[in-house]
């Protein structure tokens, strides 16, 4: 004979509860485009330089702040430790590391530097509520750092995506090999870009392609 418990009534409700106060903490990509979200000019090289510069695999974040002409100021990657997609621990990771890397601005009245994200995953380019709780969490760290909240970009096998605009391509992708900083543009003329681990970097500008 096997005897059992059945979860309380107590247990249901907070279990309900956290599952409702996750789904508030995403966005969905008409949301996100809604939002107002500033355009990149050249996503692409955003997307090769910061793939040359990190080498994300699946699970792995790369955060990075622009100046007013979409040039590196600075950028960090880190794993994915969440085993829930919580817009919340999201935040906290992105502004963690964001902290790291670069001063506050909230003493400007108005935003001068725009963070964006690059997250690489399995799956396709079609957006999933871990995708809307990046956007969440990445809005809340610009929001609390004083910066510009700027574009989600997913990094799967099939390619690149910058979710809430229809834009991407093929490569590079979660498989390609990256290009060498060299080729890349997303770079900055003689100013030093700090990686997470805090190690600050020499940047030479490039011709874009």
């Amino acid at each position: 004979m096997t005897f059992g418990f059945a979860p309380s009534a107590a247990t249901s409700m907070s279990a309900a509860a956290d599952s409702a106060n996750r789904l508030a903490r995403m966005l969905e990509p008409a949301e996100w485009a809604a939002a107002g979200i500033p355009l990149l000019r050249s996503p692409r090289e955003v997307v090769s330089g910061l793939h040359a510069r990190h080498r994300p695999t699946p699970a792995t974040a790369v955060v990075a702040v622009l100046d007013h002409e979409e040039r590196l100021t600075a950028s960090a990657s880190f794993a994915r430790r969440s085993v829930t997609a919580d817009g919340w621990e999201f935040r906290n990771s992105l502004l963690a590391h964001l902290r790291r890397v670069i001063p506050h601005d909230l003493r400007r009245r108005t935003p001068v530097r725009t963070a964006v994200l690059l997250y690489c995953r399995e799956g396709d380019e079609r957006w999933t509520e871990e995708d809307g709780a990046w956007m969440w969490g990445l809005r809340d760290a610009c929001t609390l750092h004083g910066l510009r909240c700027g574009a989600y970009i997913t990094l799967t096998r099939g390619g690149w995506q910058v979710l809430g605009e229809g834009r991407g391509g093929r490569r590079p992708n979660s498989m390609s090999q990256p290009s060498a900083l060299a080729d890349t543009a997303l770079t900055s003329e003689q100013i030093p870009s700090r990686t997470g681990g805090g190690a600050a970097q020499a940047l030479h500008r490039s011709a874009a392609r």
